[in-house]
């Protein structure tokens, strides 16, 4: 007897947890949906360009196929691959007019930071201004990365004191700075992430904790700054974690 209820409430959790999935899946397409139509009043070359991927997928693998005579056989192929490349077109446009409504703006490094993909440990802020320059602090594989952003004349002092605070504590490990800006030896926001990831790794995911944990006893020394910027799109940023997923 006692087996049944079990299996009841077994079968009640599986169909809930199917519920859940098919939710989360809608979800997901009315984000796509929403940015999509965001994204074609911004862009009116998104639909046409999407369409000439797709068709130019489509003809390059139907022109192999004929050199076999298999061009019937492997158009649903060309088809799949021309819907992935119009898909992933689809989400690097949508990037590209998110980071270039965030550009600017107090908070913007902070955020990309903080949407990187990968075991990174951000900590927005750490160091401040009332003027709303920032360095923001980011603990991977390649050691301590500090990123800064504001005016220039003002940062740079910035990032080497926190740069001269956190070499105190963490010793003889690596510690990376970088200025976002479009000026010369700066990373512009939109690089920032690829700029970051491409460092080299010269730590283990066992050091990072033991960094993390001893860079927490050092606080921060930041006015009141923002969580992120405030670009208009800003919150499709879900969305582009979706389009890469699929």
């Amino acid at each position: 007897m006692a087996g049944k209820p079990d299996k009841a409430a077994q079968k009640a959790a599986q169909q809930q947890a199917k519920r859940a999935k098919r939710e989360a899946s809608k979800q997901r397409r009315r984000q796509i949906l929403e940015a999509f139509k965001m994204q074609r009043r911004e862009d009116k070359m998104l639909i046409p360009i999407m369409v000439g991927v797709l068709l130019l997928s489509v003809a390059v693998v139907f022109a192999l196929g004929l050199i076999w005579g298999l061009q019937w056989v492997v158009l649903p192929l060309g088809i799949a691959i021309g819907v992935l490349a119009a898909i992933s077109v689809f989400g690097r446009r949508v990037q590209r007019t998110v980071y270039s409504k965030a550009e600017g703006q107090p908070g913007a490094a902070g955020w990309a930071l903080d949407n990187m993909r990968g075991p990174w440990r951000v900590t927005p802020g750490v160091a401040g201004t009332t003027h709303l320059d920032a360095v923001h602090r980011v603990v991977g594989r390649p050691g301590v990365i500090l990123v800064a952003e504001g005016a220039p004349h003002r940062v740079k002092s910035l990032l080497a004191q926190e740069k001269k605070r956190t070499s105190r504590v963490v010793g003889n490990v690596p510690i990376y700075d970088v200025i976002v800006g479009n000026d010369e030896g700066q990373v512009p926001l939109s690089k920032l992430q690829r700029h970051v990831m491409r460092l080299p790794r010269n730590i283990d995911a066992k050091q990072m904790d033991a960094i993390e944990t001893r860079l927490a006893s050092l606080g921060s020394r930041a006015a009141a700054l923002p969580k992120g910027p405030m670009p208009t799109g800003a919150k499709i940023r879900s969305v582009q974690r979706t389009v890469r997923r699929r």
